[in-house]
C-alpha cells in the first residue's frame, strides 16, 4: 500500500525537488563548462555600455551583422541593432512570416551601482573625493570598504568620447568608500540598518597627495584633476558631460568547496541576458523569428530611450513587419515573450521573508514567475493560465528543470521586471529566470545548474 501511495503522490503532487541532486554528471559538467563563458562575460560587462559592447562583439563572432531597415533579410539572417550604445537587439529571421508573430526574450543589462554626480569632485581635510548618487535599489552600507572601479565615458565639448576604466586591471589603483571603526561608531550604531550609511556619505576616496607643497588650497583635488588631464585629457568641466559609474572591482568567482555557485557583481540581470544571448546564437534556422533584447534602465523603471518603457523594441518589430509587407502591431499581438529576469532565492538564514510553498530555491532550476508587482499585484504583468501551461509543456518537453516562485511573502516582498512593458505592446509574456541570493548586493550568488537550465529554457523557446 505504501508503494501505491508513493506512486500516487509522485503522479499528483507538485514536484519541487532539488534538480541538481538528481542530475546526471554529464549535465553538471555541461553546466560548469557553460558558466565559464558566462563568468567571462560578467567580468567584461560591469556596466550597461560594456555589456552592450561585449554582446555585440560576441554576436559578430557568430556572424551577426548590423541591422539595416532598408534591406530585406531572408530566413536565417542574423542581425543586431545597437540602441544608443546602452541596449541592443539581436534577431535571427525565421522561416515563417513575421505576421504569425515572433519569439522574444527580453532581459536587462543594467545593475544597481553608484553614479557620479554632475559636479562630483571635491577636497576635504586634504583628501579628494567623488560625490555619488546611487542607482537602483541598494543597501548603502554594502558599498563601503570594498574595492571599487570607475568606469564609463566622458564626452568633451568637441564631441570626442573618452572611455574610462580604472580599477579592474590588477595593476590599476582602485577606490573605496570608508566607514567608521567600531570603537567610534556608538552614535552611528544607533541608526537603523537602512540609515547606517546615508546617501550623502557614499563618497569615494580618490587620493591624498597635494599637487605641490605650498599654501594654496585644494591642492589634493588639483593633483587628481591633473592626473586625469595627463592620462585622459579631461578637466573638471568635462564631468558635466560624462556617464561615470562606480562598480565593484572584483571579478566573478567560484563559490564553495564544490564550485557549484558563482559569486559576482551584476547577476541581476546579466545572468538572464547571457543565456538569452547564447540561445539566439544557437537559433540557426528557427520557424518563428527569434529576438533577444538586452535593455537598459530596468532598475529605475525602464525609463529613457534605452529602457523598455520606450518604443525601441516596437520600432524594430515595425521595421521587420514593413520588410515583409505587414504592420508592426499585427506582429506584436501574435508574438510571445519570456521576460528573462531573476527571482529572490530562498535563503535559509532569513526564512521569514519567504512563503516556503511559493519560494524559488537554489539548484531547483529556472524559475517561472507568473506575476511580480507589489502587494495586490500592483505594477505586474500577470501571465495567463494558457501561457503558463504552454511554457510548462515546453520546458518539460525539452528536459529543462524548472520551478515556480514569488518575490517573497505577500505585503512584504515584491518587485518589477520588463514584463509589463512588453505586455503593453500586446505581446503574451511571462517572467522566467534564475534564483539569486543576496540580490542587489555588490556580490550576488547564483547556482551554475540554474544558469544552465535558464540557457536550455531560452534555447527551447527560440527553437
Amino acid at each position: 500500500m505504501s508503494e501505491q501511495i508513493k506512486d500516487l503522490k509522485k503522479k499528483l503532487f507538485y514536484d519541487n525537488k532539488n534538480g541538481a541532486l538528481g542530475a546526471d554528471k554529464a549535465v553538471l559538467d555541461a553546466a560548469n563548462e557553460y558558466c565559464k563563458g558566462y563568468m567571462a562575460y560578467l567580468d567584461a560587462a560591469k556596466t550597461e555600455r560594456l555589456a552592450t559592447n561585449e554582446a555585440i562583439r560576441l554576436a559578430k563572432e557568430q556572424g551577426f551583422e548590423e541591422f539595416d531597415c532598408n534591406k530585406v533579410y531572408p530566413a536565417g539572417s542574423k542581425v543586431y541593432l545597437n540602441n544608443h550604445k546602452k541596449s541592443a537587439i539581436f534577431a535571427v529571421i525565421g522561416t515563417e512570416p513575421v505576421a504569425n508573430g515572433v519569439n522574444i526574450i527580453a532581459s536587462h543589462i543594467d545593475s544597481p551601482r553608484l553614479d557620479l554626480k554632475p559636479n562630483p569632485l571635491y577636497e576635504k581635510n586634504d583628501i579628494a573625493y567623488f560625490k555619488t548618487h546611487y542607482y537602483g535599489g541598494i543597501k548603502k552600507y554594502q558599498w563601503t570598504t570594498i574595492p571599487l572601479t570607475l568606469s564609463g565615458v566622458v564626452v568633451k565639448k568637441s564631441g570626442e568620447v573618452v572611455e574610462v576604466n580604472i580599477g579592474d586591471d590588477a595593476n590599476d589603483p582602485c577606490f573605496v568608500i570608508t566607514d567608521l571603526l567600531p570603537h567610534l561608531a556608538q552614535e552611528q550604531s544607533k541608526r537603523t540598518l537602512d540609515d547606517g550609511i546615508r546617501a550623502e556619505e557614499l563618497n569615494v576616496m580618490l587620493g591624498s597627495y597635494p599637487f605641490k607643497s605650498d599654501d594654496e588650497s585644494e591642492l589634493v583635488k588639483l593633483n587628481v584633476v591633473n592626473v586625469l588631464f595627463e592620462k585622459y585629457g579631461i578637466d573638471e568641466n568635462d564631468f558635466l558631460s560624462a556617464e561615470l559609474e562606480i562598480v565593484p572591482s572584483f571579478n566573478a568567482r567560484d563559490i564553495g568547496f564544490d564550485r557549484s555557485l558563482i559569486g559576482a557583481y551584476g547577476h541581476d540581470d546579466r545572468v538572464c541576458a547571457y543565456p538569452s544571448l547564447s540561445a539566439i546564437f544557437d537559433a540557426k534556422s528557427p520557424a518563428r523569428t527569434a529576438i533577444a533584447v538586452l535593455a537598459d534602465k530596468e532598475e529605475i523603471g525602464s525609463e529613457g530611450n534605452t529602457g523598455l518603457n520606450s518604443q525601441f523594441l516596437a520600432h524594430f518589430v515595425e521595421d521587420l513587419a514593413q520588410m515583409q509587407g505587414t504592420l508592426g502591431y499585427r506582429v506584436l499581438r501574435n508574438s510571445k515573450c519570456l521576460s528573462a529576469d531573476v527571482n529572490a532565492a530562498f535563503d535559509p538564514t532569513f526564512p521569514e521573508v519567504h512563503e516556503p510553498l511559493n519560494a524559488s530555491y537554489i539548484n531547483h532550476g529556472v524559475v517561472i514567475t507568473k506575476y511580480t508587482g507589489h502587494r495586490g499585484k500592483g505594477g505586474s504583468n500577470d501571465a495567463s493560465a494558457e501561457y503558463m501551461a504552454e511554457i510548462r509543456a515546453l520546458l518539460d518537453g525539452n528536459n529543462v528543470c524548472w520551478q515556480t516562485g514569488e518575490l517573497g511573502r505577500v505585503d512584504l516582498g515584491g518587485g518589477g521586471t520588463v514584463a509589463k512593458y512588453i505586455a503593453d505592446l500586446g505581446v503574451t509574456v511571462v517572467d522566467l529566470g534564475v534564483p539569486v541570493l543576496s540580490m542587489h548586493a555588490p556580490f550576488e550568488v547564483v547556482s551554475k545548474y540554474d544558469v544552465y537550465m535558464t540557457y536550455l529554457a531560452c534555447k527551447a523557446f527560440f527553437n
